[in-house]
């Protein structure tokens, strides 16, 4: 079945990388929907591919032809491009295929809140004032990816949940907990300065819905690694989403009740 919202929000989904969670997230698309979905930067990782070449699999081309089939029913979709993609920040105000191009917006919740939409790296310094820092940062974290995904599949013969590298390293490493800390800071300014309640965003793959003085500062997280979206209710509240968990967690549920189903099935063949 279908869950509806009033609005989705995806960011950082960085197709075209073999780090992009695809078919997780065209999972995602066909079991939610909303008139209006917002994609906040770092879609396509043109970075990526400009230093390593063309990738393009299937379940990629499937992501866009998903998007712009729900466009093409009446969807609005606004595309908020990151640094990533920023070669479409030329062509703000242009449609294509149903999917309009802005670099930034202001929304309006159900609940008459105005949130602004961005996704974040024209406050990241590193992006901004060391682009060769940036690019090499960039390097760093693909190859700790590519480690990460083979330690993965070790655990997942051993029936283990998934593990981010990047995640942990996040939230126990100082100097990324201040790096995530400030840049929430800085966002969180930026929506007071134009007046707004609240700020949307991504750009740094760390997912959040909270109060930062008085400002509320939400981030979509990514779908590279925690596989986060952001929906809003009909009534306006906003929620984090984070479907790799709800998938890991309704195959461990089924994983318990298939043994039980096998044990019931025969009993009773044997009574």
């Amino acid at each position: 079945m279908t869950q509806t919202y009033r609005t989705i929000f995806l960011s950082d989904i960085h197709l075209g990388t073999p780090d992009c969670q695809a078919e997780i997230l065209i999972d995602f698309l066909r079991q939610h929907d909303a008139p209006t979905i917002y994609l906040v930067g770092d879609i396509v990782d043109c970075w990526r591919m400009k230093r390593k070449g063309f990738y393009w699999p299937q379940s990629h081309n499937d992501v866009v032809q998903k998007l712009l089939r729900k466009a093409r029913k009446g969807t609005r979709i606004i595309y908020v491009p990151g640094n990533h993609d920023e070669l479409l920040r030329e062509y703000q105000g242009v449609h294509f295929g149903g999917i309009e191009v802005r670099e930034r917006d202001v929304f309006e919740t159900a609940d008459g809140k105005r949130l602004l939409v961005i996704h974040g790296d024209e406050f990241d310094m590193v992006v901004m004032n060391h682009r060769w820092l940036a690019h090499l940062g960039d390097i760093a974290y693909g190859f700790a990816m590519w480690t990460n995904k083979w330690h993965n599949r070790s655990r997942k013969l051993l029936g283990l949940r998934y593990w981010s590298f990047s995640r942990w390293a996040k939230l126990k490493v100082k100097s990324a907990v201040n790096f995530i800390s400030d840049f929430e800071e800085v966002l969180a300014d930026e929506a007071r300065k134009h007046g707004a309640d609240g700020v949307i965003c991504g750009h740094i793959h760390h997912a959040a819905n909270e109060m930062r003085g008085g400002i509320r500062y939400i981030n979509t997280g990514d779908w590279v690694e925690s596989c986060t979206a952001v929906v809003e209710h009909s009534d306006g509240r906003m929620e984090i989403i984070d479907w790799s968990r709800r998938i890991s967690d309704k195959a461990g549920q089924l994983a318990k009740v298939e043994p039980l189903k096998q044990i019931t099935g025969t009993r009773d063949q044997a009574a």
